[in-house]
Formats: C-alpha cells, structure tokens, sequence
C-alpha cells in the first residue's frame, strides 16, 4: 500500500488509488468535471491538474494518475491555479452566457468552479460556435451548445444504461456529442443522465423552466413504483411535486433512479380523488358525500354482515400501516378472507426465505453466475437489472435466462423458455449449466410472474428442489431470489395479510363476490386488475384509495387516501430491507391518511381499533413483527422447506409479466409524460412524428 503526501498531509492506500481518490480520502477538494466515481476514467477535461514533486514537469491530471510510494503532491500550488485557470477559460471560450434562463442554474458545477477556480477575465474575443440540438425523447432536453465534451453522457449511456447510442462525433473545434444517426436514447435509465451532466447541455424536460432549485422544499424519501426501495428525494414547492432526485444509497440504488421513479411525479396532481363518493342504488351513479355519511353508510351495509362473508385485498403501493390496520379490522369483524397478491400469484408464504431477494441487491456485486427464471428485470426491477448489468461489464459474469427473450441490455444464454426447459438445465452437464453448479456464489432470480398460474404452489417446490441440487444455498450463500414487482408486497407477507385459517385467497374472493358467498369487499389502493370486469355486482365494494383508477371504477363507496409522498410510512423492498418514506406535500381536498380512515371506520363498525396515533400503531407493529422496527436493516431468514404438492406444468411457456414499462401502477396512468414515454418507446420514432403531427 503506497504512502504519499497531499499538501503536506500523509495518507495511505491502497494500490490502484488515484491521486483524486487519495485526495477525497483527506477531504481535499479537486475540482473536475470528466471524473464519475461510477464510470471509467477518460482524463479528457483536465480540470483535475495537480503537481507532482520530482514527477513530469507540468501539471498531471488527478484522475487518471495513480499513487506512487514517496509520492509528494500540491493541489493549490501557483502552478496549479494558473493550469486550472486556463483550463477554465477554454471551457468557457464557447459556453454561452445561459446561467438565467438555465434549468441547472444554482446546480451547476461549471458556475461552482469558474466562480472557485477559475480567471476573473476572458481574453476570447471571437464568435462563439453553436451546435445543434438532439431530439432524445420525452424526457431529456438538449441545449448542445452549452456543452463542454466531458463525455459523462456517452459513458453512462455504454456502462450503465446499456444502450450506446450517444457517442462523440469529429475532432477538435468541430467536436460534439451526438447519436450518430437519429435516434431516441431508449433506456429506462435515461433520466441519470441529467444528473451525470456537469452543465446544463442536458436537462428534464418535463421540469423544464418550472421552479429554481433554492425555492424548493426537499423531503427524503422512498420511491413506490417498483419493490426495489429506491431512495430518493422529492421536491416541492407549496402542495405540488416539482421533480423526483436520486439519494445515494450503495445496498440499494447506488445514485441511480429510473425513469418511472423520476418522471411519472406529475400523475400525482391528475385523476386524484379528493373526497369521498357513495353510489346512488337507484341512478348507479357516484355522488359526492362527506366522511361521515360514507362511513356511515359502509357501517350500515357491513353492519350484521358474517366474518366469512367479508373479504379485503390490498394494493401494491400500500404502506406497513395501512396494511395492518385493515389486517387488525378484518380480525375484528371475523373476517380470514385476506389477500396481499392481487396479481393472483400463488406461493407458499409460511418460509420467509421463499419469497425473499436473499442475496440482497448489493450482494449481486459478489455472485459469480446469474439465472434469470421468467422475469425481464429491466421492466420489473431496473436498479436490480443495473447491478446485474454491472456485474456482467466490471467482472464479464455469464447470465442465463429460461423463460422469454428481452434485450437486458446485456449478453446471457437463452437456456429456454418453460419450466421444463429449467428441470433439463438442472440436471446438465455440460454449457451454462456448468458454469453455473461451478460457481462459488451462484445466484437464481425468480420472477414473481412465474407463480401467476395455477400450479403455483408446486412450482415454489419444484423451484426450491432445484435451489438444493444445484446447491444455491450453502453455509455462507443464499442465492435464491424473488423478484417482486409491488413495493408492498414483502410488508404486506410479513404482517401475515394473506389467508388467514379457512379463509379464501384471491381467486377465491373474487369468485366469491360472483355466487354470493362475498357480500362486502374492501380495496386497499387495489388497481391491479380490472375490478369493474372481475367483481361480481353482487358484492358491496369499499374502495380506498389515491386515484380514479381500476379499483374505484368497481366502488360502491370511494374513501380517498393519501399517495405515497403525502403521508409518512414504512416500507419494505424486496430483499425485506426496512425504509421509511416521509411526508413531502400535503394531499387534495379531504383526502386522508389510510390508517387513519381505517381507525374511524372501526368506530362505525363498533370494534374500535387500539391506537389513535401513528406512534401508536408503529408500538402494535413493532411489538409483534419486531424486524419492522430497524431502520435500513435485513432481517436474514434461516432456510427451509417451502411450496405446495402438486403437478407443474412443465410445457407451459413462462412469459414476462410487463409488457410496458411505463404504465405499471395508477399514478404511471395518470402521469402525461409516462403516457408520452410509452407512445415514443413503444411504438417507435416513426409513430411518434405521426402521432405529434
């Protein structure tokens, strides 16, 4: 481990390090504008010059400089600040003077360091050259000429994203970025790279001249979209969500979001409901009431009702509190017909370990082979399909896939597409079946869609065989995982919200609201199937709810809820990480926090629930699911047998259950430029100019 001097100050490290990196270490600030700490080192903006006593004679660049035993360095030496200060008149030679009318104004590393760093005067006196904008898509807005060729954009998009199409096209003052041909950057991680943008080259779209980032109020998060748990931060100005921002968070998200994360914030303000809705017996129409009428009126029609004749379902957006509440109502009226899996999946929940993501999503960054079983992560978990892409370019870890073939935005084997296909893998000798029972610290990714089918029981057994065999799980490794899609679901499995002793499950219940034997159902935020076309009309519906969506379209009375930036509470993603998301606006109209409507209804039933706090309820949850009280921890699970008798169907092609990213959930619906995204992505360049015109 080399030791060298940084401005008379000692510092040890490791071998590799940059002399950029050993500078971090003693919190000395180079400035740079090329250098990511996530992407590959280029050198080619030289902002980063320091001097290297008894090294080359003039300035080396920081980044791409390697610490040497002995090695004495100077950061702000004369020397120094005179390189930086003509390096930064170059930079501005052709910048134009944008800063007001600029969206990255007040969030510019330019403004940061010609202001830190740079010369007080510029000598260039010539016409600045302009450069042409780039049509990218819906989501990222060009300003080319502001562009100082770091080239962060053109790495992300190759290393990250996956998707090479930005690169730098010709030489010297004709220099820019482009894409070559015309083309849109189709990656569902296209919104980092406004982030990654040291300038305002490329900016968001949908923000775009809306608010100044000092007017914001900036709230610490956790995104709901998908059971990843990004971490992210919204901000506000008044009730209103101006834009959605990543946080840093290594185990999770690393400093990355997706474009559904980022960009669907606007479907928050739109279809909303804001007051409660009770249908007229005789018109069938919604009509407005207030929150004691629509209390009263569920507590009439529930009231005298049988403990089996009542069901409840909760949707995939739903937080740890809410979840429980209504578990607690459902026990106090005697109802065991409860179900979190409104996608109809169907697996044996008694072992924790079966329908966790065991590896953990960091844990990826150490397995050695990959298998992919009926799931398309870039769709249904895109930070987890980023860890396995980097996996794949950092350590050229070999991927597998047996079910439908997708561009993952990397290479795998297509080992095939049914179950039965599976079975023949695990019992191979020879391919990537080799590879793979070779591998030290083998991982199997499971789509949640895989159990979607009605032997899914027996394939969560005939899965777990498998996981012995090919000796998936050994003393220090878990390499079994669950890909969940629904940021509730592992919260939801936790507190037990599935069918209690002689209760019915989904299927069941729905089939129950069609002959009778379900007189009063309750959706919790559920909008994942169509309830108007599955719920028999026999059925008394309570739907509660953020949005106008499937599951209100089928209410008899709508009670309207809080979305997931309108209310404090926990979550658990899919590896059964616990995070907590915080309150950032204030929702419409008389839309009330869920516990909290589930608490008054208690009273209109006359079964009053224990608590009438958050804090309350947060002491009942923690006093009997105590893992649910530890922030940002895993609660590992000791491994055992799971899964249900049964036949699988071996012939049966697993297919991926997202077919389109962007309108996964009630707000992607709602939110106009998720909307956009789909017309401009999935239906291609050439419809989308039809579709403009």
């Amino acid at each position: 481990m080399p030791k060298l001097t940084i401005n008379d100050m000692e510092v040890e490290v490791e071998a590799g390090t940059s002399i950029l990196q050993a500078a971090e270490q003693l919190g000395v600030e180079i400035p740079r504008f090329c250098y990511h700490d996530k992407l590959s080192v280029p050198a080619n903006c030289r902002m980063c010059l320091v001097e290297v006593e008894g090294g080359p004679p003039k300035p080396v660049a920081s980044c791409a400089m390697a610490c040497g035993e002995g090695m004495v360095v100077k950061t702000d030496s004369p020397k120094v600040k005179k390189a930086r200060q003509g390096v930064m008149e170059m930079m501005l030679i052709n910048h134009p003077l944008d800063c007001p009318i600029c969206d990255q104004g007040g969030e510019c590393d330019l403004q940061d360091q010609a202001v830190g760093y740079g010369y007080d005067r510029s000598r260039y006196h010539e016409n600045k050259r302009a450069v042409p904008d780039k049509e990218l898509g819906p989501l990222i807005s060009t300003t080319m000429t502001r562009c100082i060729n770091c080239t962060r954009c053109v790495r992300f998009a190759e290393e990250i994203a996956g998707t090479p199409v930005i690169g730098q096209l010709n030489r010297g003052e004709e220099a820019e970025i482009g894409t070559f041909v015309d083309e849109l950057v189709k990656t569902e991680l296209s919104g980092n790279l406004i982030d990654v943008c040291p300038v305002g080259a490329l900016t968001s779209k949908p923000y775009a001249f809306k608010a100044r980032s000092w007017e914001l109020r900036k709230v610490e998060t956790i995104d709901v979209h998908d059971a990843v748990g990004s971490n992210i931060r919204v901000d506000a100005r008044g009730r209103e969500v101006m834009r959605v921002v990543p946080r840093l968070h290594e185990d999770v998200n690393e400093e990355w979001i997706s474009d559904r994360t980022r960009f669907a914030y606007d479907g928050l303000g739109k279809a909303r409901l804001d007051r409660p809705y009770i249908r007229n017996e005789d018109t069938g129409k919604l009509e407005e009431a207030s929150w004691g009428e629509a209390l009263s009126y569920i507590g009439m029609k529930m009231r005298g009702l049988k403990g089996e004749e009542i069901a409840g379902l909760v949707g995939d957006m739903a937080d740890a509190e809410s979840i429980v509440a209504l578990k607690d109502l459902m026990g106090v009226v005697g109802s065991p017909n409860i179900d979190c899996r409104t996608d109809g999946a169907k697996f044996d929940p008694s072992n924790r370990a079966g329908y966790l993501f065991n590896s953990t999503i960091a844990g990826l960054d150490e397995a050695d082979a990959i298998l992919i079983v009926g799931a398309n992560p870039r769709y249904e978990a895109t930070m987890v399909n980023a860890r396995i892409r980097k996996a794949v370019f950092e350590r050229r870890v070999p991927v597998g896939v047996v079910g439908e073939a997708a561009d993952l935005s990397y290479k795998y084997d297509h080992v095939g597409e049914t179950l039965g296909d599976l079975e023949t893998f695990s019992k191979a000798r020879s391919g990537f079946a080799k590879i793979f029972k070779a591998a030290k610290k083998p991982v199997m990714i499971i789509g949640s869609g895989v159990f979607e089918r009605e032997d899914g029981e027996a394939v969560h057994k005939m899965l777990y065989d498998m996981a012995e065999s090919m000796k998936i799980v050994t003393k220090d490794w878990n390499g079994f995982n669950i890909l969940h899609r629904a940021a509730s679901r592992v919260a939801a499995l936790d507190v037990g919200f599935i069918p209690q002793a002689g209760g019915k499950g989904f299927d069941d219940i729905i089939a129950g609201t069609k002959d009778g034997s379900i007189k009063a159902l309750y959706l919790l935020g559920a909008d994942e199937f169509d309830a108007r076309a599955q719920i028999g009309w026999k059925t008394f519906v309570v739907y509660q709810g953020h949005h106008g969506d499937a599951g209100a379209a089928r209410a008899d009375v709508i009670l309207p809820g809080c979305a997931y930036t309108e209310k404090d509470g926990a979550y658990l993603n899919m590896e059964g990480r616990v995070q907590y998301g915080r309150k950032a606006v204030s929702a419409p109209g008389e839309a009330k926090e869920d516990w909290k409507i589930l608490r008054a209804l208690s009273e209109q039933l006359g079964q009053i629930l224990p608590y009438d706090t958050q804090m309350q309820l947060w002491q009942r949850i923690a006093d009997e699911f105590a893992h649910l009280a530890d922030e940002d921890q895993i609660k590992s699970e000791a491994w055992g047998e799971f899964g249900g008798k049964g036949k699988v169907d071996a012939k049966a092609a697993l297919t991926n259950p997202v077919a389109n990213f962007y309108m996964t959930n009630a707000i992607c619906r709602a939110s106009e430029t998720m909307n956009k995204c789909s017309l401009a992505f999935h239906l291609g360049r050439e419809d989308l100019l039809e579709a403009a015109e």
